[in-house]
């Protein structure tokens, strides 16, 4: 992740109620506005998240890395969906031939309406934001920047398998190559995102929207609105953060614009062209990092996910989808 333009505006007291009152009316009506769907399981996430990080760190090219690829698409297999992977050996910025493998998990891949939810799962190679230079050249286990979002991704699959009660399509796509990137190279980072995104895995392929996690088990986390999803997709980013209020989780979806990040979502909204959104915390007030104290750090691990960050993320999700 990636360039991160910190525009975040913290409004006074009489602006947020403004704000909040102009968002609400603007609301895509999608949302239904009372809690519908399952209870999402934190616990479940959680574990999903640590089954990960005992692979080690998901490095590319790493034997972890291959391990683990396969025990998450053996996971959405086993909650009946069907997946697909795309492998490609794709070129990093520093010359490295990465091999690449996206992950997409379908629910009733038969239908025409389809939601996209999508996450990387890779970890990057350094540690280079640690505040101990000796780990600059240690690998990330990426218990938040990677694992969370697959997590949460594999308990919705879970749930949606278990009530298929769900009205629409929806593709989970695990992102590869994510995090191989160099600061100040924009094009470096979102590699296997780049790649679907012009090698569609199903030929003309649609979905009516997407929403990017990323980083969504952090401790203390709160997800302000994304300046690139606020560009590409302001009626998902409206619908979004009025399912997380709706179901009692307002106070970490906050009405406030955030960064504006060059993430897995871009090539989403610009070469596919689907209206994506990217769910990714800000820490304002954080010296060591806006994206949070653990980013691409050797601390990034089990000891600093939150389930209750989880269930938040979870539980907005699950609005949102059995809504549609």
């Amino acid at each position: 992740m990636r360039y991160f333009y910190c525009l975040l505006i913290i409004m006074l007291a009489a602006g947020c109620g403004n704000s909040q009152k102009s968002s609400s009316e603007t609301t895509n009506n999608t949302v239904t506005q009372k809690p519908v769907g399952p209870v999402f399981c934190a616990d479940s996430a959680f574990l999903f998240c640590q089954q990960q990080c005992d692979f080690g760190p998901r490095t590319m090219n790493s034997d972890a890395h291959e391990q683990c690829g396969a025990w998450i698409a053996g996971k959405f297999a086993s909650y009946g969906l069907q997946v697909t992977e795309q492998r490609a050996s794709l070129r990093g910025f520093d010359g490295t031939a990465l091999l690449s493998n996206n992950i997409i998990a379908s629910y009733h891949p038969e239908r025409e309406d389809r939601i996209l939810i999508c996450a990387h799962w890779d970890s990057r190679p350094w540690a280079d934001n640690d505040p101990d230079e000796a780990n600059h050249q240690k690998p990330v286990l990426a218990a938040n920047d990677g694992a969370s979002g697959v997590a949460v991704m594999l308990e919705l699959a879970r749930l949606a398998g278990m009530t298929d009660s769900l009205r629409v399509g929806v593709d989970f796509i695990c992102f590869d190559a994510e995090d191989w990137g160099q600061e100040g190279d924009g094009d470096s980072w979102a590699l296997g995102a780049q790649y679907w995104a012009a090698h569609l895995h199903r030929p003309g392929y649609k979905a009516r929207y997407g929403i990017l996690l990323d980083m969504v088990g952090g401790q203390g986390a709160r997800f302000f609105q994304e300046g690139y999803s606020l560009q590409y997709a302001p009626q998902v980013v409206s619908q979004v953060w009025q399912a997380a209020e709706v179901v009692g989780y307002g106070s970490f979806f906050p009405r406030q614009q955030g960064g504006t990040i060059t993430d897995d979502h871009g090539p989403v909204n610009e070469v596919a062209g689907i209206p994506c959104i990217d769910i990714i915390p800000c820490y304002p007030n954080c010296e060591q990092s806006s994206f949070g104290p653990t980013w691409h750090t050797v601390s990034d691990d089990m000891q600093h996910i939150d389930a209750a960050t989880l269930r938040a993320v979870g539980q907005t999700l699950v609005q949102v989808l059995f809504s549609e």
